[in-house]
């Protein structure tokens, strides 16, 4: 099992919608709330977020691994959960 990284800014729909997203799946399935996820606020974290690579937020990483970017739907986002949980 690895980390996840969710990096996000505050004030982003987006990111709004993929934290719902996000609490639904883990209400719906125990297995995810074993994962542990970081959340990295992109700009209260400016120096740790330039370094990784990407440029459209919601991000999700596992482990070091860049696993989507941009608007996310509950399939994108269960998807990243379960390469986490399987990892």
């Amino acid at each position: 099992m690895k980390k996840i990284m969710f990096f996000e800014l505050r004030f982003c729909g987006y990111c709004r919608r993929a934290h719902k997203i996000l609490k639904e799946l883990l209400e719906q399935n125990p297995d995810y709330q074993k994962l542990e996820i970081e959340y990295i606020e992109e700009s209260r974290e400016r120096e740790r977020a330039r370094q990784y690579d990407y440029y459209y937020v919601p991000t999700f990483y596992v482990g070091e691994e860049k696993v989507h970017e941009g608007p996310v739907d509950h399939q994108q986002l269960e998807a990243v959960l379960r390469q986490a949980l399987e990892s």
